[in-house]
């Protein structure tokens, strides 16, 4: 809180929220620092759509405490069923802004999927994902981890993983992975943590029409939404993920998977 200065954090809140609200419902991106000179919101009714992830926190502790209303906001938090979904309703209005992947509103500035110009006043999390695989190859990787003191050496490599997707391989079995949404994070880190262990994510080709991200994958990547993925993973489609809490967590809990690296120790920051 030392960039704060002597202001509560509830003050805080106050204005970083409205700053998102402000900046997504009018397209301009505003400072704290101006905030005594925004005057009479321009739309007090706004309806936010968010994916039910830990990282949407600002907008639900700012609904339940009140903070949008103490401003002259009337806010509706609605859930939507994925990130396209989600990405739709804004770009067409039916949402006046979102909790969004950081990706997103690169991916429709330059125009990969629907064009759209849309402001990211600020960043809601840092380094809340994390790869989680099944209990079933869980137990078939330890045999490739180092031991120390019992437990094993974290972070856990892709290297562990390999001779797995190399058995699923040799008796004909796709090794499926989800991850939330092709422009997301997600996506890129996954692929960097399977590609630094050996183990090929498969290539785009947009230029042939394929946008898959499957061309000579080892492991095949698809798109699995964040609330999904404990369930698909159980049920066996998928033996892995890469996704934002808690549903890492929510497999810990269900005692069906092992989460076995977060993305700080992949990409800090």
């Amino acid at each position: 809180m030392s960039k704060i200065g002597l202001q509560s954090r509830r003050t805080f809140i106050k204005k970083t929220v409205l700053a998102l609200t402000l900046a997504i419902g009018s397209s301009m991106v505003l400072s704290t620092t101006a905030y005594a000179e925004i005057g009479e919101p321009e739309k007090e009714d706004l309806k936010f759509g968010f994916i039910k992830l830990t990282d949407m926190a600002p907008l639900a502790i700012a609904y339940e405490k009140g903070f949008f209303e103490d401003e002259g906001l009337y806010v509706q938090l609605e859930a939507q069923a994925n990130w396209k979904v989600l990405l739709d309703g804004v770009i067409d209005g039916q949402l006046d802004g979102a909790h969004m992947l950081a990706g997103q509103p690169l991916a429709a500035t330059i125009g990969y999927g629907t064009k759209a110009h849309i402001v990211t006043p600020f960043s809601m999390d840092l380094n809340g994902n994390g790869i989680t695989v099944s209990n079933t190859i869980w137990e078939k990787m330890k045999a490739n981890i180092p031991v120390e003191d019992g437990k094993p050496v974290h972070p856990i490599k892709a290297d562990a993983l390999k001779p797995v997707v190399e058995e699923y391989k040799a008796e004909g079995k796709p090794f499926n992975m989800g991850m939330v949404f092709p422009v997301s994070t997600h996506n890129y880190e996954l692929r960097y943590w399977l590609a630094s262990g050996g183990i090929h994510p498969g290539y785009y080709a947009p230029h042939k029409d394929d946008t898959s991200g499957q061309i000579d994958a080892d492991a095949l990547l698809s798109v699995t939404p964040p609330p999904q993925m404990p369930a698909t993973m159980e049920a066996g489609t998928i033996y892995g993920y890469c996704v934002g809490e808690p549903w890492n967590q929510q497999a810990v809990f269900k005692g069906i998977g092992v989460p076995v690296i977060t993305d700080y120790e992949i990409w800090k920051d």
